[in-house]
């Protein structure tokens, strides 16, 4: 497993106090969001209700075994609505 930063977007950084950025321990999505939900229980239950997960630009949805990589450029969002 290797650190990876992730950055928080949009309305997430007001449930992490203001806080932009986590490194953490995370080999894929699942993992990563685990970590995240450790380190910053006020956004457990907004992981759990669903984050959109945007990686070196590229958004992912439910894609739990994607992996990671140090260096990438890892941005956790809210979920996105649409259609």
């Amino acid at each position: 497993m290797a650190a990876v930063e992730v950055h928080l977007g949009g309305t997430l950084k007001s449930y992490a106090a203001g806080r932009e950025s986590f490194t953490l321990e995370a080999a894929n999505v699942m993992q990563m969001l685990k970590a995240l939900g450790e380190a910053c229980p006020a956004l457990k239950p907004v992981l759990d209700r669903g984050v959109a997960v945007a990686i070196d630009g590229e958004i992912y949805r439910e894609a739990w075994l994607q992996p990671l990589k140090p260096g990438q450029e890892i941005y956790v969002l809210p979920k996105l609505a649409g259609g």
